[in-house]
């Protein structure tokens, strides 16, 4: 489980995060959603241990981001926007230097190597390096990585982002097959389709707080709007009038 409380962040005289406050559970898809400059990627990256906010706290599964940050790396998988690759690695040597940072020994780490291949179907392209390959083969194999630990907790940054309709289908089959097993999932996404199709809950951020929450049929009944992006517009208008 995921649970972000007070968090607070500012770059010089930008206020990033002014007290967002969330949580999402385990065996649920959380979308974080927001307009830019929201505060979206500051929460993902505080929780992620690349920041350190001004003020309040982010946990996983009860482990603080900046008290135990090597815990929480453990616990989680992430799938950063663009994938970063390591262009001149193959993708299943870009896939087992991140089980080895995840303290796979070699035994355990080639198993769960050919786990993610196999799974994410990408034994065609897994002994081609990477330089070159398109976006949805970058997604495939970026989301392999942040799996290949067999995280509890799984964040990802606009995961679908310039994938073809097929790509698309596959990878939210893959999202759904791990909040099926229990897992936590928490997606940041400017696609309200995506998250229509996807998501059990919902977070939106406007001005760096937490404008409004909730089930998508909560969101829809709480702003009189029967249309998922109508209730969106309206929440985030909302919370510019604070």
């Amino acid at each position: 489980m995921i649970e972000l409380r007070g968090l607070r962040k500012r770059f010089g005289k930008v206020a990033a995060l002014v007290g967002a406050s969330f949580t999402a559970r385990d065996g649920a898809i959380t979308g974080l959603l927001g307009p830019n400059g929201a505060g979206k990627s500051t929460a993902l990256r505080i929780l992620c241990t690349v920041l350190r906010p001004d003020a309040g706290t982010a946990a996983v599964d009860g482990i603080d981001a900046m008290e135990d940050p090597i815990g929480v790396r453990a616990r989680i998988g992430v799938l950063p926007h663009n994938a970063n690759l390591y262009a001149n690695l193959t993708a299943r040597e870009n896939i087992a230097y991140y089980a080895a940072l995840q303290g796979l020994d070699d035994a355990a780490g080639t198993a769960a190597v050919d786990r993610v291949i196999d799974t994410l179907q990408i034994g065609e392209i897994a002994d081609r390096r990477t330089k070159g390959f398109s976006q949805g083969q970058r997604i495939r194999v970026g989301l392999a990585r942040a799996l290949v630990h067999d995280p509890r907790t799984l964040i990802l940054d606009e995961p679908t982002n310039g994938l073809d309709v097929m790509a698309t289908r596959a990878l939210r089959d893959v999202i759904r097959e791990r909040r099926d097993a229990g897992c936590c999932v928490l997606l940041s996404s400017h696609v309200m389709q995506e998250v229509a199709a996807l998501c059990d809950r919902i977070v939106i951020l406007s001005q760096g707080a937490v404008a409004a929450a909730g089930t998508p049929d909560e969101l829809r009944a709480a702003t009189g709007r029967d249309d998922l992006e109508d209730a969106f517009v309206h929440a985030i208008g909302a919370g510019a009038g604070r």
